[in-house]
């Protein structure tokens, strides 16, 4: 189904899909072509981090597919189900101007570009056919959980939210049948805890080698990670939106140098409170509340011990959540060899 047979959307170039069969009749038409799809997952209010991955998609795949849809499984009832910014005229208008020119496969010396093939822009219901509600509880229907995976970093502060995101991501690529899909580094645990939901049930759309983890965009003048929350932060706050990456870069260099774990999150506080000691003593008004900063085994997520040290060049997570005000922003830096997580 087009944008054309739905007046309500906005004008589009590109095929959008509201319902699976109308989708997957596209899809068909893919397979019976041998193209391969490229997927990147969004809740909207897309910016440039949600466009590097689709330039990345349009770099390795015939066709690229993207889908908007603000899970309510993944949100708590105190979280910001209904204030979450929507702005599909302008997601469109951004995805619409991405494009990609690319040597064409059997005349090289010609090239073809390559845009965004198709919007899956499922409504809630068409996603959650029993129901949904934000009460996990009193939620029925089928949900999907990797047990023992999602209880620790991010899973430690919002409990129910990778149970969300496992299951809404399990129905899009039930849905979409990508034959590469793409996530940022920003979410890492929810990249490689999907990356696992793959292997463990055994998918081939996409199998967890075809699941790629894409370095966090970053705004180029300090560094903030690029995030749709971003929004929220007022102007004093985003002067002061950067301290969470400051705090891990100085964990980082206590790594790097070998110092402890314990010795790297102090050095992180340490950054964080002299911040908050500007703050005050610029007379502004911004809250700035630590909720973690961690190390975490890049396998199964495991706190590392308060006294362990560099091992190696082993991947280690490190990572935390700050609240600026209202605005709760995360980040995360890869210790060691980060090639074998991000790719």
């Amino acid at each position: 189904m087009s944008s054309s047979a739905r007046p309500e959307l906005p004008p589009s170039s590109i095929p959008i899909f509201t319902t699976v069969s109308s989708y997957r009749e596209w899809r068909r038409r893919a397979y019976d072509e041998r193209k391969s799809v490229g997927f990147v997952a969004t809740m909207g209010a897309l910016h440039e981090g949600h466009l590097s991955l689709v330039r990345r998609s349009l770099a390795e795949n015939d066709l690229t597919v993207l889908s908007i849809f603000v899970n309510p499984a993944q949100f708590a009832p105190h979280e910001d189900l209904a204030t979450y910014p929507r702005t599909l005229p302008q997601d469109l208008e951004l995805l619409t101007a991405q494009s990609l020119s690319i040597a064409h496969p059997s005349s090289p010396d010609t090239s073809v570009t390559r845009k965004a093939s198709a919007l899956f822009l499922p409504t809630v219901s068409e996603m959650y056919p029993s129901g949904i509600t934000q009460d996990v509880g009193v939620q029925k229907g089928t949900f999907v959980e990797v047990k023992g995976y999602g209880h620790q970093m991010e899973g430690k502060s919002r409990p129910t939210f990778f149970r969300g995101v496992a299951t809404v991501v399990t129905k899009l690529f039930n849905a979409i049948e990508p034959t590469n899909t793409y996530f940022g580094q920003k979410d890492i645990q929810q990249a490689l805890l999907l990356r696992r939901l793959c292997r463990d049930l055994l998918l081939s759309h996409p199998d967890p080698d075809h699941l790629h983890i894409v370095p966090t965009a970053r705004d180029p003048a300090d560094g903030l990670a690029l995030s749709s929350r971003n929004a929220y932060l007022s102007k004093d706050g985003r002067k002061f939106a950067t301290t969470l990456y400051e705090a891990l870069r100085a964990a980082q260099s206590a790594w790097d140098e070998g110092f402890s774990k314990a010795e790297c999150v102090a050095k992180a506080v340490q950054v964080i409170e002299t911040k908050k000691a500007k703050v005050k003593s610029d007379g502004l008004t911004v809250d700035m509340r630590l909720d973690y900063v961690e190390l975490n085994n890049a396998e199964d997520f495991e706190v590392l011990g308060v006294q362990e040290t560099r091992r190696g060049n082993d991947p280690v997570i490190l990572s935390g959540a700050l609240w600026v005000d209202k605005t709760r922003l995360i980040d995360n830096i890869i210790l060691g060899d980060a090639n074998r997580i991000i790719g």
